[in-house]
């Protein structure tokens, strides 16, 4: 590798990522017939999306976008992602439904010397690490809330809640 990186390949990911130690896979998008790379991390699967290509360049560009999709069963409250995403810098969190998505740009514009890729990634191990154990611990939370809000019995003479509201105080949102 030269002494300053200017654009990026898949490629030259694939060696980068392998020499931090992550198994790589080339797949290529059915819709938009392009190819990016996939790996995991701490059991979270993400794809390498290439960014924007440089002109005539087919093969090489500026950016890569690292794109881990966690797929939201229930409900899950907007404020959980936004306070990720108000507590940490780099990697966002993105809602929509059904999906959570977990991001982070990595760009070499100008460029950037070799060992600021292997940062990069470190830096992406260490947030998936740190996302894991949030969502766990504030689904955890959120669970126990919804279980201590649920009512217990029913008050003689009310018409029983319907079906739906029950089953969105009785079940709390999990991820996968």
């Amino acid at each position: 590798m030269s002494d300053i990186v200017t654009k990026l390949t898949l490629d030259g990911l694939r060696e980068t990522f392998q020499s931090a130690g992550y198994r790589i896979e080339t797949l290529t998008d059915p819709v938009a017939n392009v190819q990016y790379l996939r790996s995991a991390t701490s059991g979270l699967a993400f794809d390498i999306r290439p960014g924007n290509r440089f002109a005539g360049e087919e093969q090489s560009f500026a950016d890569v976008t690292l794109v881990a999709p966690l797929q939201v069963q229930g409900d899950l409250p907007l404020d959980l992602v936004n306070r990720w995403n108000a507590t940490r810098r780099f990697g966002r969190l993105q809602l929509s439904h059904p999906f959570l998505v977990f991001c982070l740009d990595i760009c070499v514009a100008g460029g950037v010397a070799p060992n600021n890729l292997r940062a990069q990634i470190e830096i992406w191990d260490r947030l998936v690490q740190e996302l894991i154990g949030y969502l766990r611990e504030e689904l955890s939370k959120l669970g126990a809330a919804m279980a201590a809000a649920a009512p217990t019995a029913q008050p003689s003479g009310n018409a029983e809640e319907p079906a739906h509201q029950r089953a969105k105080l009785e079940a709390s949102p999990t991820i996968q």
